[in-house]
């Protein structure tokens, strides 16, 4: 009787356990209901879904028909509306100096009324602010984007970028890489102001060997095939991969015309040459973000008027004032009767395509931040989606460059990238069907950043 009794009152407890844990695991702090998924990766709309949000996380997602008793501190009607990942922008800089810090900061709150949750933040150099704001949204204290940064750039011993770290041997190299690993960089940027070719190859092996990921601007004097070989991961811009896609880009090399060659790569291009790139981009994982958008607005510097720009009254005087570099360049390269940007233009938005197609992932990136004329925050991702959509790529390949791939560069897929359990819970809403029309992204309603909407 008292083994009885023991199993009795054993079994009792536990069920009265069970109990609390199951009704401590009903309590969520957002619901969404009635909502169609928007699944990017497999083109496709899944409708009459709840969604439940615990913390920043995304907690259980089902159809409405099998909906549990949650308890909920907002539960939200979406009525059909479309629900997506939040957009990633895979390129951005923060940078100006201590002076325009604060308007840097300013620009975060663009972010997410664009329905972007999430940066890659390609160097600068205030970097401990990059990294204060990040740690503040991480604890839901500024609103603004969750910022995945590269901290300084690595350049040459003299340095294109304010803030850059300077290389000029391996021992530098090893001494930068601790440097970043030590402040918790998300990768290892490169820039091309006076980095030698040397140098660039020499900080691929030694990231590649720390784990880290590399990607940047290439000098021209450099080898992109051979970049690869060592291990890099990514390339911003198009300008190197046509360069590997050029029978002329050795002999041109050797004639020392860094970006001097390009309007003649631009001339030899070869379509055969380029799709075995691609093939080796692609089963090499390489990254590119082809920034079509920036390319399109600068182009267009010395001829248009962007004072009645609308975002124009939210970018501080400080920033504003950067702007005039770029303009300057623009009325020169006019006067000089220059094609080369045009072309190069033009070209890239012929190769995005034969890219995707060969399994190169493109990163969808905006390059807006200072010195970037008329580039705004939140609107340029925009534009880069849509320029992308403009090449001929369909509306879920372009919505992949931003939210698959841009966390699967990262390493970061498991936890990005789809609404699904267990993933970070940034979603936007949306009136229309961005998969029948991209432009439909226009209609974003909402955005729940970090499980607080917004």
């Amino acid at each position: 009787m008292k083994h009885i009794l023991n199993f009795f009152f054993t079994s009792l407890i536990g069920i009265i356990l069970f109990s609390c844990s199951n009704q401590e695991s009903t309590k969520v702090d957002l619901l969404l209901n009635n909502a169609s998924i928007i699944d990017v990766k497999n083109d496709e709309i899944i409708e009459s879904q709840f969604v439940a949000i615990k913390g920043d996380t995304i907690f259980s997602v089902g159809g409405m028909s099998e909906l549990p008793a949650f308890e909920g501190n907002a539960s939200i009607d979406l009525e059909g509306k479309y629900i997506m990942p939040g957009l990633w922008d895979n390129h951005v800089h923060f940078r100006g100096g201590e002076e325009l810090i604060e308007e840097n900061r300013s620009l975060l709150k663009l972010f997410p009324k664009f329905g972007i949750t999430t940066v890659r933040d390609a160097g600068g150099d205030i970097t401990p602010s990059v990294l204060e704001w990040r740690k503040t949204i991480q604890n839901k204290k500024l609103t603004g984007p969750h910022i995945f940064t590269s901290g300084p750039k690595l350049d040459g011993p003299n340095p294109a970028w304010a803030g850059s770290i300077k290389i000029n041997n391996e021992n530098d190299i090893e001494k930068a890489l601790d440097s970043l690993q030590k402040i918790g960089a998300d990768y290892v940027k490169m820039y091309d102001g006076s980095l030698t070719a040397e140098n660039f190859y020499a900080i691929i092996k030694a990231a590649e060997k720390r784990g880290l990921k590399t990607t940047g601007h290439m000098p021209m004097s450099a080898d992109l095939n051979q970049a690869i070989d060592l291990g890099l991961d990514g390339s911003e811009h198009m300008y190197y991969s046509m360069k590997a896609c050029s029978p002329k880009a050795d002999s041109l090399t050797e004639l020392g015309l860094g970006y001097g060659m390009m309007e003649m790569i631009t001339d030899t291009y070869d379509e055969e040459l380029a799709k075995n790139f691609f093939k080796k981009m692609a089963s090499n994982d390489v990254y590119i973000t082809p920034t079509l958008y920036i390319g399109k607005v600068l182009s267009m510097l010395a001829d248009e008027d962007h004072s009645s720009d609308s975002l124009l009254s939210d970018i501080g005087p400080g920033i504003q004032e950067t702007y005039k570099g770029r303009i300057e360049s623009a009325k020169r390269a006019k006067a000089s009767g220059s094609q080369m940007r045009s072309k190069v233009s033009d070209l890239a938005r012929e190769m995005v395509p034969a890219m995707v197609d060969n399994g190169v992932s493109i990163l969808a990136g905006s390059d807006c931040g200072p010195f970037n004329s008329f580039v705004y925050p939140g609107e340029a991702l925009w534009g880069e989606l849509f320029s992308l959509s403009a090449t001929g790529l369909t509306p879920s390949e372009v919505l992949s460059t931003s939210i698959i791939n841009g966390p699967a560069y990262l390493g970061l897929s498991e936890f990005y990238g789809s609404i699904e359990k267990g993933k970070v819970a940034d979603i936007i809403i949306l009136n229309k069907n961005p998969l029948d029309n991209l432009e439909n992204i226009r209609s974003l309603e909402s955005v729940v950043l970090k499980g607080k909407q917004l």
